[in-house]
């Protein structure tokens, strides 16, 4: 069966846009799964989603949740955008006669997470330090015993303020750090996810030949989405320890992968590699159900309609 064919410009258009609605409408459940995976022992102030967005609210007013969402929703359409056109882009050289195999179609997905992290890494590494902001000044409020003597509170610094800071003190490294985690984290997601989408989403086709209804694509990205989000929890947890850069006094400090690995596996037990599980799955599941609908109902191609047409 033969992959619907969309010329470029409409794969960068549907991604940016998906990315964009899907980011909008998960953005707090993000939040909360980037405070939890960061709490360790000592220094816990939710016990779950719900709790850290209640506290959220009331500390920080409804727009705490979205600190950091101006990071993402700048950086997400070209991430999407990456993502889901790499992987069209490798599924058509991978296919042959229109048809490919689950292990091209495996490949296919490697090729597009590989690709994405050049915008993911950079992305994360500020939105983490955006949305855990919050978790650290309440930790100075709420349990004064975790933060160390004389710290003194500041102001919680901009996306600017810290990209300037990271160039500054270690250079475009910096906005790098924690790049072989994301790699861990999105090529295994990318290799999980696209495969389970696409075989999912052919059950549901009219036909040989004909589409899949846009409920059936939405159904089959949240499954898929929720599905890899679940199988790279633990290094999701690792990547978000390794790129926060602010700590409370008690919180332990991590050289690398495999340092943290064992600090967690030490200090916390294998359980806490599953800290934030379920919210990343809430946050995965609409955001690639909702990019799967905008791709498939062709809202690029439709904007595109509207540009004038060169002359052959």
């Amino acid at each position: 069966m033969a992959d619907k064919q969309i010329s470029l410009p409409a794969k960068l258009i549907n991604g940016g846009i998906a990315g964009l609605i899907g980011v909008t409408c998960v953005f707090p459940i993000d939040l909360a799964k980037t405070r939890l995976q960061n709490q360790q022992n000592g220094s816990r102030l939710y016990t779950s989603m719900s709790d850290c967005l209640i506290k959220t609210i009331r500390s920080e007013g409804y727009f705490g949740m979205y600190r950091g969402a101006a990071v993402n929703l700048t950086l997400v359409t070209p991430e999407k955008a990456i993502k889901l056109a790499a992987n069209d882009f490798f599924r058509h050289h991978f296919s042959k006669d229109g048809k490919i195999t689950l292990f091209k179609e495996m490949l296919a997905g490697c090729g597009a997470g590989t690709c994405q992290v050049i915008v993911t890494t950079p992305m994360e590494m500020l939105k983490i330090q955006l949305q855990d902001a919050g978790r650290i000044a309440a930790q100075r409020k709420l349990m004064p015993e975790t933060v160390a003597a004389g710290t003194v509170e500041t102001k919680s610094p901009t996306a600017m303020q810290i990209t300037r800071q990271l160039l500054r003190e270690k250079g475009i490294a910096g906005l790098y750090k924690g790049l072989g985690a994301t790699l861990l984290r999105d090529v295994p997601f990318s290799i999980i996810y696209f495969p389970l989408f696409a075989n999912l989403n052919n059950f549901g086709k009219r036909g040989a030949e004909g589409p899949a209804p846009f409920y059936v694509s939405f159904i089959s990205g949240c499954v898929a989405g929720s599905t890899a989000a679940v199988a790279v929890n633990p290094v999701d947890v690792i990547k978000t320890r390794l790129q926060s850069l602010t700590r409370g006094n008690t919180e332990d400090t991590y050289a690398g992968v495999t340092d943290c690995i064992r600090k967690i596996m030490r200090n916390e037990g294998p359980s806490a590699f599953l800290k934030g599980a379920y919210c990343r799955a809430l946050v995965i599941a609409p955001l690639f159900g909702i990019a799967q609908v905008v791709y498939f109902l062709g809202v690029g191609e439709f904007i595109l309609s509207f540009l004038p047409k060169k002359d052959k």
